[in-house]
């Protein structure tokens, strides 16, 4: 294969042409969406130099300890936004289901994933185990984000029918489950969407990337089905122990519904 084409500076000027042109069109509309999109972009591309520097002193000097900073970064940020996505405000201990969520879902796939399928040695190359780990955290947060929209806003709508409910003899379990589910298939449907039109409709990123970096087509299918295998299986299991553990948040002790929020 070719190798690939280095973007040089006037090149990479060049394309930013696009957002110019999106500016004048929001300006001419009267939309006031200018300043976000400047925003948006400064940030967009301070964020990704800034990354593309620490990804090449990482993958330089590859040791565990950084590895294990990442990720406990990348945790941190996830839940964070987790819970800023969220209209209501949440009791602190679905904020801890949350993060035993996240954290044993996305990590037991990463693990699974760098150690099975790809099988790295060693384990905590940066090469591989950033990239990996940062789409599957990624995904996994976005679908907990909406299991837990999905979840907290049935809970308040359906108040009076889950106390119904559970007068009747009821067990919280059963009370919830149709929320539950409900939370479920809101939270992983974005992912199975997303598979319905790859390599049809559009290439996944990591794909293009892949081959315009001068890899074979062949194995970047190969790299981009596994990978995404492997996010809808983190997706699915990272949500699943959410919603199973996520409800119990809303009763007592005494199976009475609370809140489950701030108090």
């Amino acid at each position: 294969m070719d190798e690939a084409i280095e973007l040089g500076l006037w090149q990479m000027a060049a394309a930013y042409i696009f957002i110019v042109i999106l500016y004048i069109i929001l300006k001419a509309k009267g939309i006031p969406r200018d300043k976000e999109l400047v925003i948006s972009t400064f940030r967009m591309t301070v964020q990704l130099v800034l990354v593309g520097y620490i990804l090449a002193y990482l993958i330089e000097n590859n040791h565990v300890m950084w590895i294990i900073l990442v990720i406990i970064i990348m945790q941190f940020f996830a839940v964070q936004n987790i819970v800023k996505r969220v209209k209501y405000p949440i009791h602190a201990r679905l904020k801890r289901i949350i993060v035993i969520s996240m954290v044993t879902g996305t990590l037991s796939s990463i693990f699974y994933f760098i150690i099975v399928v790809v099988q790295v040695t060693p384990w905590y190359e940066a090469r591989y185990f950033i990239p990996i780990a940062g789409m599957m955290i990624g995904n996994s947060m976005t679908g907990v984000a909406l299991g837990v929209q999905r979840l907290v806003a049935g809970v308040q709508e359906q108040k009076a029918q889950i106390e119904a409910a559970l007068m009747l003899g009821a067990t919280p379990k059963m009370a919830v489950k149709n929320i539950v589910n409900q939370a479920f298939d809101a939270a992983i449907l974005p992912t199975i969407n997303s598979m319905v039109g790859m390599g049809i409709v559009f290439l996944p990123g990591m794909m293009t990337g892949q081959i315009l970096a001068g890899l074979s087509p062949i194995t970047a299918i190969q790299y981009q089905v596994a990978i995404m295998l492997g996010i809808v299986g983190c997706v699915s299991l990272t949500v699943v122990m959410f919603v199973h553990f996520g409800y119990q948040a809303f009763f007592t002790e005494r199976a009475q519904l609370c809140s489950g929020q701030k108090e």
